[in-house]
């Protein structure tokens, strides 16, 4: 019995500390990201080979966003390329006014947003002005800064938006618009580089 409440002790404390890690950050109301993303044709189309994946370059890829949510996945198809999605906003949709009239939540690999009354900005700039980027660390470096980012930062990451393939013929694909939402309408993202702010 004293072992068991021990580890339950030891649990706990380990709980408690990711928690305190991964704590939301607060910010001041305003604007912390006026400019949308940059999305530009891919400067090699050459394929990249991650582990028993096969990467498309579709696009060349840099924002700088506000973490409005994150979820890390370990047991799904795209866990092994894409551990870390993240929820990121700019314009108004960085906007602590504009976020605190919102329910954000992610699961399943999707971004959902909620709201009571009337949108705090009209819900087509909603759409322009946040997405959900599923993340593939380029190196362990970048793995590492991943795991650190916490929601509420301001983030800066440079990459490609790719397709990814396996042998088998599982498939997944980057949208290449800020403009759709639903299925399909997320980010799939080579993450060369990321900056918290």
């Amino acid at each position: 019995m004293r072992r068991f409440v021990f580890v339950l002790f030891l649990l706990s404390c380990v709980g408690a500390a990711n928690w305190y890690r991964r704590r939301p950050v607060a910010q001041t109301p305003g604007v912390l990201v006026a400019a949308a993303p940059l999305q530009t044709a891919p400067a090699s189309r050459t394929p990249i080979r991650y582990g028993d994946f096969t990467l498309a370059p579709l696009a060349d890829f840099a924002l700088e966003a506000r973490v409005l949510a994150r979820h890390d996945y370990a047991f799904d198809t795209g866990s092994a390329l894409a551990p870390t999605d993240l929820a990121l906003g700019w314009g108004r949709m960085s906007d602590s006014a504009v976020i605190g009239r919102l329910d954000i939540s992610q699961s399943a690999r999707f971004f959902t947003y909620r709201w009571e009354g009337s949108p705090p900005i009209p819900s087509a700039e909603i759409v322009r002005s946040a997405a959900n980027m599923h993340l593939i660390p380029a190196d362990a470096g970048v793995a590492r800064a991943l795991a650190r980012v916490r929601v509420g930062e301001v983030i800066a990451l440079r990459g490609e938006l790719v397709e990814a393939s396996r042998p088998d013929g599982w498939r997944w694909t980057s949208s290449l618009t800020r403009e759709d939402s639903g299925a399909g309408a997320c980010e799939l993202v080579l993450v060369d580089a990321i900056e918290r702010r």
